[in-house]
């Protein structure tokens, strides 16, 4: 790993600190469903979208540093690893095809923890078919 890798890496290690075990409980027991506030926190800390332009709210990395803070972010469990990918995935589409209104309505949002995306799964028998 680079230094930056290093620093980042360190970064993230010390927001997954700051999660509260009770977070990952209620979740656990389904008392809590959407954990937004794990979003709005790493929004805050400016580590959701690693790799949209600092225009957007990222921070300009590429795809193997986000790897890094996803190895971390990991730690905390599937849940909140695919919520944190999420806005990566829903981003990359509005960073690469959306328009100049779309990315600051939408993108730079997700990205800050303001905005909450999601996935919807069409694949019936499919790769991402979760009921196979």
């Amino acid at each position: 790993m680079t230094e930056e890798q290093k620093r980042l890496r360190d970064e993230v290690q010390d927001f997954t600190k700051s999660v509260p075990r009770q977070l990952l409980i209620d979740m656990d027991s389904d008392k809590v469903r959407y954990p937004k506030e794990f979003l709005v926190e790493a929004g805050k800390r400016n580590l959701l979208g690693l790799r949209f332009p600092r225009k957007y709210g990222g921070r300009g990395l590429k795809w193997v540093d986000e790897m890094v803070a996803l190895e971390e972010i990991g730690k905390l469990g599937v849940s909140l690893t695919c919520l944190y990918s999420l806005v990566s995935i829903v981003g990359e589409a509005l960073n690469l095809f959306g328009t100049e209104a779309q990315k600051e309505k939408y993108l730079r949002p997700t990205v800050e923890g303001k905005l909450y995306c999601a996935e919807a799964l069409t694949e019936p028998r499919g790769g991402s078919d979760f009921y196979e």
